[in-house]
């Protein structure tokens, strides 16, 4: 019986894996999900398991193949969207890795960025990559494992050793170890691609350390990537589409013309601001990044990260005990005092965007004998809208500001903090129809590199609203509130601290 053509995303996430089959109308065929531990060394380290990553991509993908097949669909190309900056290096041979992947939310690195801000490089670094010097970034984390592993540099100068975000590890794995490469916008995150010739910097290698003959080669978004071993799936499908997730949301979010912007809360939440073929520098510590690549033409981005979104509320349940599930949080913030005076800040590794202030710490701040549950699962919410009205700001002082914002993402499903959201940067806020934005931009770059779509104008036909937030809070109360978040952010700062 013939099959009806469908496309599999692998969306594979800073806490979880997943495997989306969807048709070419962006509708969710059959899909799979598997949580994986985080692994926490020391205070501000975070690893993954590469072989973790590896065993839930492989077992959701086979999962999700299987239901759609019974359904009546088969999947004509693979697709890859993934955590970004995250580190991996392995043995060319044997395919092992070497270490645990650095995630990166990871800050070991800190001190080694320092010196290099310190040493007067970050004016090269951002005209170069558009980026921050930061550990957020693949390059020091690179630096800092060939350091750990034994003969670590004499073993990557001599090409036995191979980098990789999260992707490169994924195709490398899919493809039997016959392809090493990477697509131009995780590329842009590693702070080695240069933004104007699209490749490797050789002063950016040489300042960070980092051997030419560890990396992978890059590719646009769209394109051949390789074949999957047909042993894993039963078939050899062909990986067609590769992004960051960010970059992947932006597009799932039809985010194609200057102006155009999204902002994606998972872990952390990423707002990234589509500047066509200008690639604009930030005055406000937001970073100049791709929104992604495409028959060799670059399309730019602003980009403002926040390093902890979903992950605050994953800490209320798990941390705290507040809640047995993240979605509980929209009820019980709904029975907290709107004038409690409760601040949460969740730097609890550092503070991103437009900060960046990596030895900040987190803090609740404005405790009293009548705080309770309720006004600390607000101020968590209140800390995602604030975080987003932050970057925002500095987006305005770039002279970038839309006149609404497309979200997707875990949160977006909640109303509460889409309400909050719009009151505090009185902007209007959009949720899509299609909240597996990240997945399906993924799936349908493969569509555009397997030639089932003919352009990017396909996939704005498949997006619309679901519904549409509009700011309602009078303005001095906004204003106090925002004043109360500064004041607050001021506190935890590493200068508060010393």
């Amino acid at each position: 019986m013939t099959k009806t053509a469908a496309l599999l995303a692998l969306d594979q996430g800073t806490t979880s894996s997943r495997a989306i089959v969807f048709d070419l109308s962006g509708h969710v065929v059959a899909q799979a999900q598997r949580e994986f531990d985080q692994i926490y060394p020391r205070p501000g380290w975070v690893e993954h398991d590469p072989e973790v990553i590896w065993a839930t991509i492989l077992s959701t993908a086979r999962e999700a193949l299987r239901d759609a097949h019974a359904k009546g669909y088969a999947a004509e190309a693979i697709g890859i969207t993934n955590q970004r900056e995250t580190t991996l290096i392995w043995d060319r041979r044997t395919g092992e890795a070497l270490a645990n992947a650095i995630v990166w939310q990871d800050r070991r690195t800190a001190e080694a960025c320092a010196e290099l801000q310190s040493a007067g490089h970050a004016d090269l670094v951002q005209a170069r990559t558009g980026l921050v010097l930061d550990p957020y970034f693949s390059a020091t984390k690179i630096a800092w494992l060939l350091d750990a592993i034994p003969n670590g540099r004499q073993r990557a100068e001599a090409g036995e050793l191979a980098f990789g975000t999260v992707d490169s590890w994924l195709i490398w794995r899919l493809t039997g170890g016959r392809v090493h490469a990477t697509d131009a916008t995780n590329a842009s995150r590693t702070s080695l691609y240069n933004l104007e010739t699209g490749d490797w910097d050789a002063d950016m290698l040489d300042l960070f350390q980092v051997p030419a003959a560890l990396l992978p080669k890059i590719r646009d978004c769209a394109d051949h990537f390789g074949d999957s071993d047909e042993a894993l799936f039963g078939v050899a499908l062909p990986i067609t589409g590769v992004a960051g997730d960010q970059q992947a949301a932006t597009i799932g979010q039809a985010c194609f013309e200057p102006g155009e912007m999204k902002s994606t809360y998972g872990t952390g939440a990423f707002m990234l601001l589509n500047t066509g073929q200008e690639k604009r520098l930030s005055r406000h510590r937001l970073l100049t990044t791709l929104a992604y690549r495409l028959d060799g033409v670059s399309t730019y981005a602003l980009e403002g990260s926040v390093l902890s979104a979903g992950a605050t509320i994953q800490w209320l349940r798990d941390g705290l005990g507040l809640i047995a599930q993240a979605r509980d949080v929209e009820a019980l913030a709904a029975g907290a005092d709107p004038d409690s005076g409760v601040y949460l800040v969740p730097a609890f590794t550092g503070l991103g965007a437009p900060h960046w202030d990596a030895q900040a710490r987190g803090a609740i701040i404005g405790l009293t004998r009548g705080s309770s549950a309720a006004e600390i699962a607000q101020a968590a919410l209140d800390s995602v809208a604030h975080q987003t009205c932050d970057l925002l700001e500095a987006m305005q002082g770039d002279g970038a500001m839309p006149v609404r914002l497309k979200v997707d993402g875990g949160m977006a499903r909640n109303n509460r903090l889409l309400q909050r959201m719009s009151d505090l940067t009185t902007m209007e806020v959009v949720r899509p129809v299609n909240t597996e934005t990240t997945a399906w931009g993924a799936a349908f770059l493969a569509g555009l590199g397997a030639g089932l779509f003919a352009s990017l104008e396909d996939g704005r036909a498949v997006w619309s609203a679901d519904k549409s937030f509009s700011a309602d809070m009078p303005e001095d109360r906004r204003l106090a509130l925002r004043a109360g978040w500064s004041d607050a952010i001021s506190r935890v700062s590493a200068g508060a601290q010393t």
